[in-house]
């Protein structure tokens, strides 16, 4: 990739989100969510829509990042490559949904070990007298079936973020590299920053 040409870096960005959905060993699989509270939590990179720079992830809809996002969608994001020193930021809108056909589709997309995590009987989150998953005991040590885990689906939501800021920084000794995306219409307008 050149690193001077503003329309390589774009496109390189929305090859690593990509890559970073399909590869669970990217390093933008796992890309750091700030909400506008301030919290930061790590999800997992569920979708890429590069037409209407949209993410996917999903979420237990008891979370206060739910909460938060409904009151304030404001969303930031922040990857880092450290084996091509390529950080990556970007802020969106976030959506939450739950009773969608996206929603649906989501969930019937997912493993049932994926599954499992909203079989929780508390909210993520809720104060515990003792180190515990929140997992009923019958499956916190094993994946349960398809039928076990459909009691999760009241707690499975999607959180739909689209960007309309990117910001990409490069990190190299011989002088950084920064530069800035803003959507504008169905496009991308870019511009160098001084990192």
């Amino acid at each position: 990739m050149n690193k001077d040409d503003l329309d390589a870096i774009l496109n390189d960005i929305w090859k690593r989100w990509t890559n970073g959905k399909r590869d669970r060993h990217s390093p933008l699989h796992t890309p750091v969510i700030g909400t506008a509270d301030g919290n930061l939590r790590v999800l997992v990179l569920r979708e890429v829509d590069v037409k209407t720079a949209t993410l996917r992830f999903h979420t237990d809809v008891r979370t206060s990042k739910v909460e938060q996002i409904r009151r304030a969608s404001q969303a930031t994001l922040l990857g880092y490559d450290p084996v091509s020193k390529i950080q990556i930021r970007g802020w969106g809108l976030g959506q939450v949904e739950t009773a969608t056909g996206k929603a649906d589709s989501a969930w019937a997309a997912s493993a049932p070990s994926s599954r499992r995590c909203y079989l929780a009987n508390y909210a993520p989150g809720s104060a515990s007298v003792a180190p515990s998953s929140g997992l009923p005991t019958h499956v916190e040590s094993r994946v349960p079936t398809i039928a076990e885990t459909q009691p999760g689906r009241a707690n499975f939501a999607i959180l739909l973020i689209q960007l309309y800021k990117l910001e990409w920084l490069y990190l190299a000794h011989d002088g950084h590299r920064r530069a800035q995306f803003e959507r504008q219409g169905g496009g991308w307008a870019g511009r160098w920053l001084i990192p």
